[in-house]
């Protein structure tokens, strides 16, 4: 799997969650110059961030969108890129389609709300002005920012800053209030799906395997067996999980001695029928005995025995509400972007 691919999903994810609840400071850099980095960093495999120069990369109903509105785009999905100079080559694709995504559809989502004369109160944008303001250590410094940021003038950050409360008033009612889920509805959820909120049998267990090399010689084999046992009689001896534990770290040659030999819950399904058939027969506490899987030598100490069952609504009301709204939120916000693109003009350049 190329890596595009891979981070792919997770761009698009970010960017869906960016478009609902952006952070304001965020928002309020939009449409303002930003100073360039060259220089790739030589720990990653980087590519330098682009060079701007107010070049149009999108219109929205003729309002332009430009490089660098899709570069500070671009560091909000991925700040890592100003740390380290530039952003990775294998993902960079994938960043700049989302964040072009990403100020269209803001820019939609704004000229929507001016259609429909949504107003932000001036005390909202003071408070806000306030809020940028004390990030800055001294007042040189937001100086420096005006002018590099704001062609030296506070009244651009105020417009900036009234946009972006404007874009989140639209957004408010228009995806997170309409996305509310009472716990009624939580519950009919829960009670119409309850395969999705059911649980395999599992056990809980540490591990100490002895594990000769394949092809191992008989010679070989006769000497892990030896060990394996010697092992044995040192688990039994082991009173509690931490020392079975220590044990595990000092002794097991499998993958789980750096965890104290802890696999914690594995579901029934995906153990050998040889640890299932010890497990049933055990009680929480007790060691096994040497089970041969193959080559490997193995014995565990079982934690905990969980039958299969259904969670309880209160153990996930709060959860499932949660991803029953973001779940109502995404949907909303796609239908948003699909409603107003259907209905302007938008030009990628």
């Amino acid at each position: 799997m190329k890596n595009s691919n891979k981070y792919g999903w997770l761009l698009t994810a970010c960017w869906l969650a960016l478009a609902i609840a952006r952070p304001l400071v965020a928002q309020i850099a939009s449409h303002a110059p930003t100073a360039v980095a060259s220089q790739p960093s030589s720990a990653f495999a980087m590519s330098p961030a682009p060079t701007v120069s107010g070049k149009p990369v999108a219109r929205v109903n003729g309002v332009v969108m430009t490089d660098r509105d899709l570069l500070r785009e671009m560091y909000t999905i991925f700040p890592y890129a100003r740390q380290h100079n530039g952003f990775p080559k294998a993902i960079e694709a994938d960043i700049r389609k989302g964040a072009l995504q990403m100020i269209i559809f803001e820019e939609l989502v704004y000229q929507q709300a001016q259609r429909q004369n949504t107003t932000v109160p001036n005390e909202k944008v003071t408070s806000a002005l306030y809020e940028l303001k004390k990030k800055f250590a001294a007042r040189e410094e937001y100086q420096a920012y005006l002018q590099s940021e704001a062609f030296g003038s506070e009244q651009v950050v105020k417009d900036r800053i009234r946009r972006s409360l404007v874009i989140n008033a639209y957004l408010q009612a228009e995806v997170q209030d309409k996305s509310a889920v009472s716990q009624a509805g939580a519950r009919a959820y829960f009670d119409k799906h309850p395969e999705k909120f059911s649980y395999q049998e599992s056990f809980a267990f540490q591990s100490i395997s002895i594990v000769p090399p394949e092809k191992a010689s008989p010679e070989v084999m006769k000497d892990a067996r030896r060990r394996a046992e010697e092992a044995l009689r040192q688990a039994q001896a082991t009173k509690s999980y931490q020392e079975f534990g220590l044990l595990a770290e000092k002794i097991s040659e499998d993958d789980f001695r750096v965890n104290m030999g802890d696999h914690h819950a594995v579901e029934r399904e995906q153990l050998p029928p040889e640890v299932v058939k010890a497990a049933l027969a055990m009680k929480p506490g007790q060691v096994s005995l040497l089970i041969p899987l193959g080559n490997t030598f193995t014995l565990f100490r079982l934690n905990g025995h969980l039958p299969p069952g259904i969670r309880k609504f209160n153990e996930v009301k709060d959860q499932l509400r949660k991803d029953l709204q973001k779940e109502k939120e995404d949907h909303l916000r796609i239908a948003l972007d699909t409603r107003l693109r259907h209905a302007a003009k938008v030009e990628v350049l």
